[in-house]
């Protein structure tokens, strides 16, 4: 096997582990024992499980980037990006598990603080130019602050994952975000907002066609 083959192969068997079980509770021996192969190897391509930690998070919101331009290329108007960022944050949200941020923070400073540029450089940008399109054209309320209500959007989901706030015990990931972002969304329309709001969201959304091929 190719050394970028296999490089990869970590990267994408470590990701997998960490969305579902959370960081801190997967260990090297558990990616070697998924990946079947020895940890050993593992080491051979990273020092520690640190920078493991590192550059999945790094290719994960680079990953993020491409979807976000994708689906504000194909979308019709501000409404229909809106709509079409929601399923596809609601379709991540089904897999990842609650204690992800929490781990990120606690015990990877250099992946938090990649999420935390990404957070307030590149998607604070994307939801502030959706509000001032949708300004534009009608479809939102026109004395919206645009950065103003990016920023408390940006704090609501970071929200979704505080378990003080909401128990994991009680509410799924993918149930608070949806009562969060409906509740968001409303308050951002116009009537014919709304009204388009409501039939796109009824529409099918194919979220395999917003996410780009990395190979």
């Amino acid at each position: 096997m190719e050394d970028r083959e296999t490089r990869d192969k970590i990267l994408t068997g470590a990701q997998s582990l960490f969305l579902k079980y959370g960081i801190r509770s997967v260990s090297m021996d558990d990616i070697a024992r998924h990946l079947s192969i020895s940890k050993k190897t593992i080491y051979q391509y990273f020092a520690d499980k640190d920078e493991i930690v590192t550059v999945v998070s790094a290719y994960h919101l680079e990953n993020d980037k491409k979807v976000f331009e994708e689906i504000k290329g194909k979308s019709r108007n501000a409404v229909d990006e809106l709509v079409k960022i929601a399923a596809c944050i609601k379709d991540e949200f089904k897999r990842l598990n609650p204690m992800l941020l929490f781990d990120l923070q606690k015990y990877h400073t250099k992946a938090w603080h990649l999420w935390l540029e990404h957070k307030q450089d590149f998607v604070r940008q994307s939801i502030i130019s959706n509000l001032q399109q949708g300004i534009e054209e009608g479809f939102f309320r026109a004395e919206l602050n645009a950065e103003i209500i990016g920023i408390a959007r940006l704090e609501l989901v970071q929200l979704t994952f505080d378990d003080r706030v909401f128990s994991s015990t009680r509410y799924s990931l993918a149930e608070i975000n949806h009562q969060l972002f409906d509740h968001f969304a409303y308050g951002l329309f116009t009537d014919r907002g709304r009204k388009m709001y409501e039939k796109y969201k009824n529409e099918p959304v194919n979220n395999n066609d917003l996410i780009p091929n990395n190979k």
